[in-house]
């Protein structure tokens, strides 16, 4: 099973570490993305076409948001942008990338289980950084994929994307600290093992709480939601992880993290 889908442009590396590491990816037959947005789904339609018996596994709010040709269009031109900033027109030509519609999945919950032959991985909701995200856990591995629901390892220091909901995102993050960990599986910037896997939940959650106080103390001195948001956005350009996203959105998506905690959402 793949986890988790990508930005479209990685189909390539994607392919090579096949090649790499001596996968057979003939034997992948599902698919699990742990939300909808546009550089966690950018891989799927490539590998449900290259695969047509794949099954799609989701949140049932990722499927419903991957029907509409609204969002189908979005995700598209957001992936397009990305690999023409990046110059990957060339490297990616061959690729069929497109989302062109939608498709049938399996809808998963807190509580579910994939059963992939002798491993089981069992699935939390987890919304906060949007309204459709799961995390992933293997039991037997110790394994977790918490996509951006969790803390990124970004560095030295631990990026908190509360973006749809920050006081909902904290809240799952309670839920996830629980979980013993050996490996703690980001999609942006890699993964940790060991004792810092262990307590990188915990460490995500003080993060978390940095963050919020900073965003609060921001807009209080300002007292302006948009110089606030515009601030913060240069204050943590950094966290724009391979500027995937323009600018004007990166702020808006401040904008929109700050109108929860002050309550004006």
């Amino acid at each position: 099973m793949l986890i988790n889908g990508g930005i479209s442009c990685i189909v390539p590396d994607i392919l090579e570490q096949f090649r790499a590491f001596r996968i057979d990816d003939t034997k992948i037959d599902k698919l699990l993305i742990l939300h909808s947005h546009f550089d966690h789904v950018g891989i799927v339609p490539f590998f449900l076409r290259r695969k047509p018996g794949m099954v799609l596994y989701g949140s049932c709010r990722s499927l419903e948001v991957l029907q509409k040709p609204k969002a189908l269009h979005a995700i598209n031109a957001a992936s397009r942008y990305v690999i023409e900033s990046s110059g990957l027109s060339e490297s990616t030509a061959s690729c069929d990338l497109e989302w062109r519609e939608g498709y049938p999945g399996i809808a998963v919950a807190n509580g579910d289980m994939i059963d992939l032959g002798g491993l089981e991985v069992q699935i939390f909701d987890t919304p906060g950084h949007s309204p459709c995200s799961v995390s992933a856990y293997v039991p037997r591995l110790e394994a977790l994929f918490p996509s951006d629901a969790g803390g990124v390892p970004s560095g030295e220091k631990i990026v908190t994307y509360g973006t749809s909901n920050y006081g909902i995102f904290e809240e799952s993050l309670c839920r996830l600290k629980e979980l013993p960990i050996a490996y703690y599986c980001a999609d942006h910037c890699g993964y940790v093992t060991g004792d810092e896997a262990a307590g990188f939940v915990t460490a995500s959650l003080a993060a978390a709480t940095a963050r919020r106080n900073l965003m609060i103390s921001v807009y209080r001195r300002t007292g302006n939601l948009d110089d606030a948001a515009r601030e913060l956005a240069e204050y943590c350009a950094d966290e724009n992880i391979g500027g995937i996203v323009p600018p004007e959105t990166f702020v808006e998506a401040q904008r929109q993290i700050l109108m929860h905690l002050v309550g004006l959402k």
